[in-house]
């Protein structure tokens, strides 16, 4: 049956078949600590009774109507989203590429409308921002690109956490309308910029009149121990896009904007057919109310400083071991040679990872990992690294 699906994946040899909180069983009835959560989206866990509860119900009365009309679940999620984040208006997308898309546009459209002929985007080395053609020509990523030419005009190229690039690109091109970056880097290897690189990149913002566009995709909701990433830097973006975890498996984007860029769309400038749903905007409402009652992006910045602190004693003096690092439940351990036959070796384990930028383990647990399961995941991907440093 493989053969009829695209080959589009590199896919591990399991399907799993349930799951609950941080566990995941296969077919065969083996289970699995999963410490990547989906790739970020599973912030609260698996099957989360609250969440199960408040789908079913949302399936039972009513899942799309089209937003040729009002969505209810659409309004309610929009005002707490912008009142959690300090944004003025959203719109509604089914996957992070599309809210980045919903970001460029609004970028595009607003240098247009100040009489600029080729508005340009600042984007950043090691950068993902998705597979559309806009978003994948945004992507600092040569990989992503190859073959898919020719790209899409409207973008200059910086080193990421690197404010003087940003600075000179700005000088060498008078048509710039706004940044692009995201405030750790994930799928580039879990690169986390200077402190002062985001409210720098403000200040530069509000000096040139540009847009500061924060792509909060895979940082957002809770994982680096603020609801959003920048909340911890003291920065309030002009656009911001969300999704991943923003549904906890149920596909939705979110493109927040505020000031100018949130009076850019207008009716019939951009759309979505099934942008905002009500069982998308069910799922959002859901989550992000067990976010704060629960306090998990609390509990993200504990468990992570915990995580890199056992990580560090652990692997810290280890001969092949270049940096550990992360902010919150993103973390990143970066070995000084490609490491991705480790992902195999900790799923015959029983544990799942990721590696990314090809030498850096990605961990991304859910925000509910308790911390039996946290001293697990040390002890168990310990074990792998050094076994696999030493082979």
């Amino acid at each position: 049956m493989a053969d009829a699906l695209m080959a589009t994946y590199n896919r591990l040899p399991v399907s799993f078949e349930r799951g609950e909180g941080a566990w995941l069983w296969d077919t065969e009835g083996k289970r699995y600590l999963d410490a990547l959560s989906g790739i970020a989206v599973c912030g609260l866990g698996h099957a989360h009774p609250r969440l199960a509860e408040a789908l079913c119900g949302q399936v039972h009365t009513l899942v799309h109507t089209s937003n040729l009309y009002g969505v209810p679940q659409q309004q309610a999620l929009a005002e707490a989203l912008t009142a959690a984040a300090g944004m003025e208006r959203v719109f509604f997308a089914n996957s992070g590429a599309e809210a980045n898309e919903a970001a460029l546009k609004i970028a595009r459209r607003l240098g247009h409308g100040r009489g600029i002929e080729r508005p340009t985007v600042i984007v950043t080395d090691n950068s993902f921002h998705g597979r559309t053609l806009a978003t994948l020509t945004a992507t600092g990523n040569r990989k992503v690109q190859a073959g898919f030419e020719p790209l899409v005009q409207g973008f200059v190229r910086v080193p990421f956490g690197d404010l003087e690039a940003v600075r000179a690109a700005g000088h060498h091109t008078a048509e710039v309308v706004a940044v692009m970056v995201e405030p750790i880097q994930g799928e580039g290897g879990v690169n986390i910029p200077p402190d002062d690189y985001l409210p720098g990149l403000r200040a530069l913002c509000d000096e040139r009149g540009w847009l500061l566009m924060l792509d909060e995709i895979q940082t957002g909701m809770g994982r680096t121990g603020t609801l959003f990433a920048c909340q911890g830097q003291g920065v309030v973006p002009d656009v911001m896009t969300l999704a991943k975890a923003l549904g906890n498996g149920v596909p939705m984007g979110a493109c927040l904007a505020r000031g100018g860029a949130a009076e850019v769309l207008g009716p019939g400038s951009h759309g979505s057919t099934f942008g905002g749903n009500p069982l998308a905007c069910r799922a959002g409402l859901e989550v992000l109310s067990i976010l704060r009652e629960q306090d998990l992006p609390g509990r993200a910045a504990a468990l992570g400083e915990a995580l890199l602190r056992d990580f560090r004693e652990r692997l810290g003096g280890l001969t092949g071991v270049v940096d550990i690092r992360g902010r919150g439940l993103i973390l990143g351990i970066e070995l000084d040679r490609p490491c991705s036959r480790l992902v195999g070796l900790a799923l015959d384990q029983g544990l799942l990872i990721n590696v990314t930028a090809e030498r850096v383990i990605r961990l991304l647990p859910p925000l509910i990992l308790d911390d039996h399961q946290a001293r697990r995941l040390v002890d168990d991907l310990s074990g792998l690294i050094e076994a696999f440093l030493q082979s």
